[in-house]
């Protein structure tokens, strides 16, 4: 049986588009209320097209610091995304190493 879930993205924007607020929320995150966050990025694959499409949003509030956490953090999650979509440990170890140099230039982990 298919299951359908509903991902609910709501950003408010100033008389700039710029992004005030930014929420989300979906039937199974395993709460029910809307997240606040200062930033997001997403993207999407058209097969028809080949290309990926983004959306990168982030708001007056997000620290740069905090994109800079965000940023390594992300590669990471691409790094073990792609090693369970490829089993391509190699080149997901390469995307590791590059989170690894980010960090270390921004001194964002601890010795």
């Amino acid at each position: 049986m298919s299951k359908k879930s509903k991902i609910i993205l709501n950003i408010e924007l100033d008389e700039k588009d710029v992004p005030q607020s930014i929420s989300w929320q979906a039937d199974d995150a395993g709460f029910e209320r809307k997240k606040d966050a200062d930033a997001m990025m997403l993207s999407l694959w058209d097969k028809e097209e080949k290309l990926t499409f983004g959306i990168d949003l982030w708001t007056n509030q997000m620290l740069v610091e905090n994109m800079n956490i965000l940023f390594h953090q992300t590669f990471l999650k691409m790094a073990d995304t792609y090693n369970r979509a490829t089993n391509n440990f190699e080149v997901s170890e390469m995307i590791r190493k590059l989170a690894d140099n980010f960090a270390e230039k921004l001194s964002l982990l601890q010795k």
